[in-house]
């Protein structure tokens, strides 16, 4: 019987790892396109808002006609939908730009990718879990490697705003695994994206109002791999492929992959996004910095390895009300 059971979840399970890493490379190209854009005049608030802003107009009346009853929450839901619009959304995005306009994209995507080894912290922490040999190693591991990869030894020259805003993004990119993959087995992925996306527009758009910018912002040049490219363009771009479509694919995949594994396939992210940053930006590491980016993501690797008192699938989760629950 199980088996069969087995057997029949893994279709599933493939489709699922698919979704995931095609979520994943989406969600790297958004560093370089925003750098285009900051880089074509504007702030890391004023992109974080046109994207979201951008992405929620798109999204949420497509689904409010085409799949209505996703849309349909609770009042108990009040909370998962705000903290995933507040983190899961606007704060990791935010975040995130706010990193990109300091530090090179390929620094920021590796300090983005801090999150998986928080998330398994988190559950391993809270849950009152033993902490096994190889997670300690981990997080020794990230650590050493956050330190090489923000070269902590150039003093003047390290942007310690910078550095701290990709630690901040890493952490509301931890909100978004925990509280993702909770709102995942209970709602529609599209209407759970198209809720949160709303809740990110809002906070944005009242952070940085898109009104407020002068028009010619929309029309300046960014420069792409050397094209130029207006704004308006990339940031439609940014929208749809880095925004609407990632968090789509990377929702409907944490209904069927445990945590550790969607976690897991996130380390393509930092490698597409600094490929992307070197093709689109001429952005480049330097030797010691690629090496600590190898170090801290095997660490993160590492913090997820389960021990012998954790599970990995969606059966552990069910009968410990684990991380399935957490998130």
């Amino acid at each position: 019987m199980a088996v069969l059971e087995q057997a029949a979840r893994s279709p599933n399970r493939t489709r699922a790892t698919g979704l995931s890493l095609t979520s994943w490379v989406l969600f790297a190209s958004s560093g370089s396109l925003a750098a285009a854009v900051i880089g074509a005049g504007w702030s890391a608030a004023a992109v974080t808002s046109v994207r979201i802003a951008l992405a929620a107009v798109l999204l949420v009346p497509v689904v409010a006609m085409l799949r209505p009853r996703a849309l349909r929450f609770g009042r108990g839901d009040l909370g998962l939908l705000l903290g995933y619009g507040l983190l899961g959304v606007a704060g990791v995005q935010l975040c995130f730009f706010l990193a990109v306009a300091r530090v090179p994209v390929g620094v920021a995507m590796v300090l983005v990718n801090l999150a998986p080894a928080l998330v398994a912290l988190w559950v391993r922490v809270i849950r009152r879990t033993r902490l096994p040999g190889p997670v300690w190693l981990g997080l020794g591991l990230a650590v050493a490697g956050l330190a090489l990869v923000a070269e902590i030894w150039q003093g003047g020259h390290v942007d310690p705003v910078g550095i701290a805003a990709g630690l901040g993004s890493a952490i509301c990119s931890a909100g978004y695994f925990l509280l993702g993959e909770h709102g995942a087995s209970r709602h529609d992925s599209f209407g759970l994206t198209a809720a949160g996306l709303a809740i990110g527009a809002m906070v944005m758009v009242a952070l940085a109002p898109p009104w407020t910018l002068p028009s010619g912002l929309f029309t300046a040049p960014s420069v792409l791999g050397g094209l130029r490219v207006p704004v308006w363009l990339a940031l439609l771009v940014l929208a749809v492929f880095g925004t609407v479509l990632p968090y789509l694919a990377g929702l409907r995949a944490l209904r069927d992959l445990p945590s550790a594994m969607a976690s897991a396939l996130a380390m393509v992210e930092p490698v597409v996004a600094a490929v992307l940053a070197w093709l689109l930006l001429g952005q480049t590491l330097g030797p010691a910095q690629l090496a600590g980016a190898a170090i801290l993501l095997t660490g993160a690797v590492l913090v997820q390895l389960p021990g012998p008192e954790t599970g990995t699938g969606r059966g552990h989760h069910h009968r410990s009300g684990g991380h399935r629950n957490e998130r």
